[in-house]
């Protein structure tokens, strides 16, 4: 079985994390894998150094027909028996056409739960031999939207437990961010762009800090809103409160260190942030939205509140930080979903059915 991969992230987090983890362990079960990324992006230079061949464009998609022609001319050179396209941007609808030109078995990886309208649902979802959603809450999306029910399957998105059971010194973490001693931290996770509602957060801060005066937040992450995040700390005096760390690719060094992840997502398909501080066994509070719910059991390994609900938000987080106990528990809770459904041979394994159903094999 030789599959092409089509994944057009530039950075080696969220989706692009999960093919790099998908890729590693079909290798295993004799799959014969070749990646289609950007030149020079993080997943392309990794898989190479990993002897999986992989083919390069220098287009991310974004609707842009030299990406299509080049995306169909690797899939016409490799004649791979499916392809498997792991992004949207624009690669999804042309890597969809490009398999469809050359009669080539396309399976589509749908990792947001954002709703579209019915005419590009009509005419989207029938490039697709199949589509494979990282949370039952996109599978609800596209059931409603009518997409039929045979044409989907639910694969959660996985972590790699292992990564995450062997966090930092707290000294280490504390000098590395520059936190006081009794510091109470908070880790939010995400891309800096409006829907993981960053904002939320913050404009509960100076309540927090009044409650909890040895409180900081350490925002993780990058992303277009970073000038205007870091300026909105800085007209409110938060700047000793609020971190801004950017990217960082040692993450498991530090998730095990935070006493509680916060998530304020308006939309999300699932959160791979949030299986990585589950796995690290941090408390989570995040929102009652997408497939948020499967990861984060409320009242089991951290709270839901409703999207954009800021006071809710305020409440939740002041709870978790005056109840170590309620935290110690949810601790224990949060590693033993992770193994329970978040594996990566289930998510490896669920794959390659899809892939066997496809193909008749």
């Amino acid at each position: 079985m030789k599959i092409l991969h089509v994944e057009t992230g530039q950075h080696l987090y969220g989706g692009a994390k999960q093919v790099a983890f998908l890729l590693d362990g079909l290798q295993e079960l004799g799959v014969e894998n070749v990646l289609c990324a950007p030149k020079n992006s993080a997943i392309a230079l990794q898989t190479e150094a990993k002897n999986i061949p992989c083919r390069t464009t220098d287009s991310a998609g974004d609707l842009d027909w030299h990406f299509f022609w080049q995306a169909r001319r690797i899939m016409k050179q490799e004649k791979p028996d499916l392809v498997h396209l792991h992004s949207r941007r624009g690669a999804d609808v042309l890597g969809g056409i490009a398999a469809k030109t050359l009669g080539l078995p396309c399976v589509l990886s749908r990792r947001v739960d954002n709703r579209e309208p019915g005419w590009v649902v009509k005419l989207k979802y029938r490039l697709y031999d199949h589509i494979i959603t990282i949370s039952r809450g996109i599978q609800t999306v596209l059931l409603d939207e009518g997409v039929a029910a045979d044409k989907i399957s639910c694969v959660h998105s996985a972590v790699d437990l292992a990564l995450y059971q062997h966090p930092a010194s707290r000294e280490e973490f504390r000098q590395t961010f520059g936190l006081p001693e009794q510091v109470f931290s908070i880790g939010i996770i995400a891309q800096l762009i409006k829907r993981k509602g960053h904002r939320y957060l913050l404009q509960i801060v100076p309540e927090l800090i009044r409650r909890h005066p040895d409180l900081r937040i350490l925002v993780f992450g990058k992303g277009p809103l970073d000038a205007e995040l870091k300026l909105y700390v800085q007209e409110h005096d938060l700047q000793n409160h609020v971190i801004f760390t950017g990217f960082r690719d040692d993450l498991e060094r530090w998730l095990g260190c935070l006493d509680l992840v916060v998530h304020p997502a308006d939309i999300e398909g699932l959160g791979v942030s949030l299986l990585q501080a589950a796995a690290a066994g941090v408390p989570i509070i995040a929102s009652r939205t997408g497939g948020i719910p499967e990861i984060v059991r409320h009242e089991q390994n951290g709270l839901l509140t409703a999207p954009g609900d800021e006071t809710a938000l305020l409440e939740a987080i002041s709870r978790l930080v005056s109840e170590p106990e309620t935290r110690h528990s949810m601790r224990q809770a949060a590693q033993n979903i992770v193994t329970e459904h978040f594996s990566l041979q289930h998510m490896i394994e669920g794959n390659y059915a899809v892939y066997q159903r496809v193909l008749g094999t």
